[in-house]
């Protein structure tokens, strides 16, 4: 379900200059990056890559949803980490990414880790958001 304008509680603004071979920048200056290709698909591999942000957004986020599903069922994930792997290739008509979430959960067993994966990728905003568009791999 989306949600309306009248709903929005903060909006990030960011502006690229040159693509992915330049530049990109928060309107309040909290992130200024250069950005360049990644070696493995041709560029200098010098600065960080639409990918690379991608990850770091989704995998933060998915903390965060982590830590509100935890909190709902009262368990414990202090210590908790979560990584997000983006891989970006060619597909039927240009490029396409594909996601891998990987919780690690030390506080708790196999089966609640699972469990409390599964719900976090439910109200995720970047799971809900990407949900049906592209592959998302979770892993315990």
């Amino acid at each position: 379900m989306s949600i309306q304008q009248s709903d929005v509680l903060y909006t990030a603004t960011a502006t690229a200059e040159n693509g992915r071979d330049g530049r990109v920048a928060t309107d309040d200056g909290a992130l200024d990056v250069v950005v360049n290709p990644p070696k493995a698909m041709g560029g200098s591999g010098a600065g960080t890559n639409p990918e690379q942000l991608f990850a770091a957004g989704y995998s933060a986020c998915f903390q965060g949803a982590l830590g509100v599903v935890a909190r709902q069922e009262n368990v414990d994930v202090s210590g908790s980490t979560v990584t997000a792997e983006v891989g970006i290739g060619k597909n039927d008509d240009g490029f396409g990414i594909i996601v891998k979430i990987s919780a690690t959960i030390p506080n708790v067993d196999a089966a609640t880790a699972r469990d409390l994966v599964e719900k976090a990728h439910q109200v995720c905003p970047y799971s809900k958001a990407t949900r049906g568009n592209i592959t998302v791999e979770l892993a315990v």
